[in-house]
């Protein structure tokens, strides 16, 4: 891990050994180079004399650790003496403008862009309980990686910060452990991973997982230590038998052990469902050589000395990760019949894979050109673009971490061109990473020569090929979640920008007629458009409908406001006056006001599922029969009946299902039935009855479906999934 065997920081409550820490640290360097930190740290030493830190220890203890930990990334004077200095103008009276004068605009720059960052979950700061969502949280991290793209030892030292916090994060209490935890796991490692720097990205996931999954951690460190001892030795065991191997064939390579973090094995044990002792990498060595094809010379040793594993080797030099790590990783059943992992680099691989971009920053300075850098900095300026693209700072950050997670794919263009894609990606996704444009003007796509749908998911690998029209015409189908055709935010991202430059005119006409259709679709009906607009928080009704329009917001999300005015409401325009008694809440599906211990059951003539607004009618003899509140028998109820409604509720049963019929209209082919049913399958939908008849005439399918779902959220999505069949004509619920 970084730097913790050469720390000079004193443990809690002791003073600095400054001149020990500055000789570490500075001892190496030139003069200037060695002035420039001191001085830093007697700035920083005044500045923060008398203040402590939730452990106790002074506060400039925290200072020294995390230029501690950027010198260890080989980082020049500046950005230590930055590191130093980087609290001081948020947590004293120093200025940025006095720092910039006493140590120059490079220095204050750094200094700037790191306190830009003080309310990303500081320890010494407030805390929200509300993390997702939270706009001042999301902007933020945004200022933190626009910052980044500007001058990316910014973010170093930020992550040098950060590391230092999780280090000493058992001073906190649990809710703030817990949130700076979570964030350190969703923003700063996968950061570090897509930056390469591996040491701090493994600590980081480590301390992480302590706080979010203590039970977890703790166990997989105790197997590990009660296992030291004979892993050790095995491991010895492992490196003996390769070290006279490579020396019986001329092989210069250098054997070490490898300790494989906590956070990769409970991801692993996790991801392959499988138990601690199934995992093949627990022990591990790794093997370091001078030129790339000594490495497939070792793996050619390795695999003759033992068996391989199959379905463990992977083969990161020929293809390189998004972070350009580069190495060959296999498993084997080593000494003992024991399984053991093997991993091959050259010592630049080594070195790259440990700092990550880090490892190049010397490079920069000597105006030497490395690809593996100007690669970092390419997607580091990508974000100057994002900027200009995503309206929101939420919608910003989560486009950042859909594109800093670590699984990718690798495609080809007819070209032979590679392209780095994010893992579950489309083809319509492709086409909008190789230009707005062609995304735009895309109308289908082949893959390995065979047309595919645009929903179809990529595989490393691939040849794509994208078809598209003279003009450009997005469909508001690409924009719908449930359909999968875009999984990538960056692409959704354009899709949305592009309806955002229509006629309004346009965008309130089709946002209005997709939400007619899905209200018909879901046999909702007198909705007050108002009150929607209202609760959702626009001005008027042509507003929403603009917005639903341009794809801003999902059909799905307005009628779930309306649903929600229908629970909230006393009385529903469409409900006939009805009894109203204190509530008496009921473990069954539904929920009786003011009537306890009776027989419910659904409605057949209108079969309600939850979140259908709901009223009771008191039968003779038969209980309460449940019917949505615009059920015509309902409406059509005498008024000598009307005093035998009764109010109800949906009761908290999430594991039930409900029953609804579903009508279908289709141009009759071959196959319709079968797509229907695996479509309904594919989502896990009960198919209880299907009806289906063809008019010979005009060969029109009329089909009708008795299933079974969960609420009506799923009914949407299932009604949507199964309007993009081909041949459908209309496909909603019977009212």
């Amino acid at each position: 891990m970084v730097a913790r065997a050469e720390t000079h920081t004193p443990a809690s409550g002791q003073s600095p050994d400054i001149e020990a820490w500055l000789q570490v640290v500075a001892g190496g360097r030139n003069a200037d180079d060695r002035q420039l930190i001191a001085r830093a740290l007697e700035c920083a030493r005044g500045a923060h004399s008398g203040q402590t830190r939730a452990s106790g220890e002074p506060y400039l203890t925290h200072c020294l650790a995390v230029a501690e930990v950027v010198d260890h990334l080989s980082l020049d004077a500046e950005s230590v003496a930055a590191a130093l200095l980087h609290d001081v103008v948020e947590d004293t009276d120093i200025t940025l403008e006095q720092i910039s004068e006493e140590f120059g605009a490079g220095l204050a720059g750094l200094v700037n862009g790191v306190t830009k960052m003080g309310h990303i979950g500081e320890m010494r700061g407030p805390y929200s309980d509300k993390v997702a969502g939270d706009s001042r949280h999301s902007e933020s991290v945004r200022k933190l990686l626009l910052a980044m793209a500007e001058d990316v030892r910014v973010v170093l030292i930020k992550l040098a910060d950060r590391l230092h916090n999780m280090r000493t994060l058992r001073h906190l209490d649990e809710t703030r452990q817990r949130r700076i935890a979570r964030e350190t796991l969703e923003i700063y490692a996968p950061l570090a991973n897509r930056l390469g720097i591996w040491q701090i990205k493994w600590e980081l996931e480590d301390l992480a997982l302590r706080y979010l999954d203590p039970e977890a951690y703790h166990r997989i460190a105790s197997l590990l230590d009660g296992r030291r001892i004979d892993r050790e030795r095995h491991i010895e065991l492992v490196k003996q038998q390769l070290r006279e191997a490579f020396e019986q064939t001329g092989v210069e390579a250098e054997v070490t052990g490898r300790p494989k973090h906590i956070y990769s094995i409970w991801r692993k044990m996790r991801r392959k469902n499988v138990d601690f002792h199934e995992i093949f990498d627990v022990q591990a060595v790794r093997v370091l050589v001078e030129r790339p094809a000594a490495c497939y010379v070792v793996l050619g040793i390795v695999h003759g000395l033992w068996h391989h594993v199959q379905h463990e080797f992977d083969d990161y030099i020929a293809n390189p990760k998004a972070n350009n790590y580069r190495s060959l990783h296999t498993a084997v059943i080593g000494p003992e019949g024991k399984p053991v992992e093997v991993q091959i680099r050259t010592r630049d691989m080594h070195r790259h894979a440990e700092l990550g971009i880090a490892a190049h920053w010397r490079y920069k300075e000597g105006g030497r050109y490395d690809a593996g850098f100007e690669q970092k900095i390419t997607w580091l300026r990508q974000l100057l673009e994002w900027k200009d693209e995503e309206p929101s700072a939420d919608e910003f950050v989560d486009r950042f971490k859909s594109e800093s997670v670590e699984e990718r794919v690798y495609v080809l263009t007819p070209q032979g061109n590679v392209v780095d894609m994010p893992a579950g990606a489309t083809a319509l996704d492709f086409a909008y990473h190789i230009h707005t444009d062609v995304g735009h003007r895309c109308r289908g796509a082949k893959v390995n020569g065979r047309i595919v749908p645009l929903s179809y998911e990529l595989s490393t690998g691939q040849q794509v090929e994208v078809l598209t029209a003279r003009q450009a015409a997005p469909s508001r189908d690409w924009l719908n979640p449930h359909l999968g055709y875009l999984k990538t935010s960056r692409a959704r991202a354009k899709a949305r920008h592009w309806f955002k430059q229509q006629d309004r005119d346009i965008n309130i006409a089709a946002g209005r007629h997709a939400f007619e259709r899905e209200l018909h679709r879901l046999g909702l009906s007198d909705v007050n458009l108002e009150q929607v607009a209202e609760k959702l928080n626009f001005s008027d009704v042509d507003g929403l409908m603009a917005a639903l329009g341009r794809g801003d917001m999902q059909s799905g999300q307005v009628v779930s406001a309306v649903l929600g005015l229908r629970e909230s409401e006393e009385h529903d325009a469409l409900a006939v006056p009805s009894r109203r008694v204190r509530r008496v809440p009921e473990a069954k599906d539904f929920s009786i006001l003011g009537v306890g211990n009776l027989l419910t059951n659904a409605a057949r003539c209108c079969r309600p599922v939850p979140n259908d607004a709901i009223v009771g009618y008191i039968t003779r003899g038969r209980g309460v029969t449940i019917h949505r509140q615009d059920c015509a028998n309902v409406l059509r109820l005498k008024d000598e009946d009307r005093d035998r409604l009764i109010d109800v509720e949906w009761g908290a049963r999430p594991d039930r299902v409900f029953p609804v019929d579903i009508q279908l209209q289709a141009y009759d082919r071959p196959g319709l039935l079968r797509d229907v049913s695996g479509l309904l399958a594919n989502d896990r939908v009960n198919v209880m009855g299907v009806n289906t008849v063809t008019d010979r005439k005009d060969m029109i399918a009329r089909m009708e479906l008795h299933v079974e779902v969960t609420d009506i959220g799923q009914l949407s999505r299932i009604l949507s999934r199964i309007g993009q069949l081909p041949n459908i004509i209309e496909v909603k619920r019977k009212t």
